[in-house]
């Protein structure tokens, strides 16, 4: 009999050591899983919210006070709630508030990296509906009260800006610069505008639609006229224009997204003379274009981010070819070629290019006679 009791006393004791250790392993495995899914987390600059999800929890064995743990956050399913956004190296906290549907909905408040306030106030669907905002040293440089009415400030407290905003954007009002001259208006979310630079100066004088340029308009940089043309969502967008600074014309052609983009001619400073007419795109040379120096024809052939790239010819100032081949990186590359010295009245080379490198046929002038070397 003791025999047999001690067997049942070790197998009591082996079931119960037996949940005990897979209690532990549950633990362990399911830090384990946490640690493994979020570790690509480490590479992020923030620590977005994340949902405690039930269902993944009961296949993987996470618990929420692991889930906890690891986060240091906690929101439901649905992200509805007090949750809090915090950065990922330093764990500090860049949001915290009220969450309705995965949006911020309620009362909050954002924070900088050194966990100063940049914003307190009431949020919509992750919009700001009223409130205030801060810089970095504690000024307020933004009150937008119940409505949508709002007020921007420069640093050293002038009005930049008064008005309404409309998901986040302004949207109508009236905008000063330092000096307290009005800056611009809009009316109804479109209109002629100015936009002025911190010291006063012009900066931009053009249509406006809900805080973006849009349709024609001028930008200016120290007074001076520098661009005038069409705008679409914020960006130069079709046609245009750009100036030095002394009023002549740079540029003219086409624009997409903020850049060059299509046909376009280019003009040298001081002469205003033509000194390169093709195509764009992305904001460089790009496609078959001409080069010209005091009004002749120096170069034409195609070009690849900004440089002659493929088959090109090379004139000299008596309109006679001196290069006829191919180009990379915007150097002679293959073919057949002449090169003359300065005062171009003297060949100094005649052969042919492979791969960039000249193989040799000099000649040399003197007098109408030649010299073969």
């Amino acid at each position: 009999m003791k025999k047999n009791t001690d067997n049942i006393s070790l197998e009591n004791y082996d079931k119960q050591n037996l949940v005990e250790r897979r209690a532990d392993l549950n633990n362990v495995r399911s830090l384990y899983i946490m640690k493994n899914i979020f570790s690509f987390l480490s590479k992020k600059k923030t620590l977005k919210i994340i949902s405690f999800n039930n269902k993944y929890q009961n296949k993987l064995g996470i618990c929420l006070d692991d889930y906890k743990k690891l986060c240091e956050i906690y929101i439901d399913e649905n992200r509805n709630g007090f949750g809090k956004i915090l950065e990922l190296k330093t764990k500090t906290t860049i949001f915290e508030g009220n969450f309705l549907n995965g949006k911020k909905n309620g009362k909050g408040k954002e924070y900088n990296k050194n966990h100063d306030i940049i914003f307190e106030g009431i949020y919509l669907n992750d919009i700001k509906m009223s409130g205030n905002g801060y810089d970095e040293n504690g000024n307020n440089i933004l009150k937008i009260e119940e409505g949508g009415k709002g007020k921007e400030y420069y640093d050293n407290g002038n009005i930049q800006f008064e008005g309404e905003y409309l998901n986040g954007k302004k949207w109508n009002g009236k905008g000063y610069n330092y000096k307290g001259e009005k800056k611009f208006e809009i009316k109804n979310g479109s209109g002629n505008i100015k936009e002025y630079y911190y010291n006063g100066d012009l900066k931009f004088d053009g249509r406006n639609i809900c805080g973006l340029r849009y349709g024609k308009g001028r930008e200016f940089l120290c007074g001076n006229l520098v661009f005038e043309g069409e705008y679409l969502n914020g960006k130069r967008y079709g046609k245009g224009k750009e100036y030095y600074f002394n009023g002549e014309i740079k540029f003219e052609g086409e624009y997409l997204n903020g850049e060059r983009n299509g046909k376009g001619k280019e003009y040298k400073f001081s002469n205003n003379k033509l000194s390169f007419e093709g195509e764009y795109s992305n904001g460089e040379r790009n496609g078959k274009g001409k080069e010209y120096m005091n009004g002749k024809l120096i170069f034409e052939g195609e070009y690849k981010n900004g440089r002659k790239f493929g088959k090109g010819k090379e004139y000299n100032w008596a309109d006679e070819l001196m290069f006829e081949g191919e180009y990379k990186n915007g150097k002679r590359w293959n073919g057949k070629g002449k090169e003359y010295n300065n005062s171009q009245d003297e060949i100094i080379f005649k052969g042919e290019y492979i791969n960039g490198k000249k193989k040799y046929n000099k000649l040399k002038c003197w007098k109408n006679i030649i010299y073969t070397i």
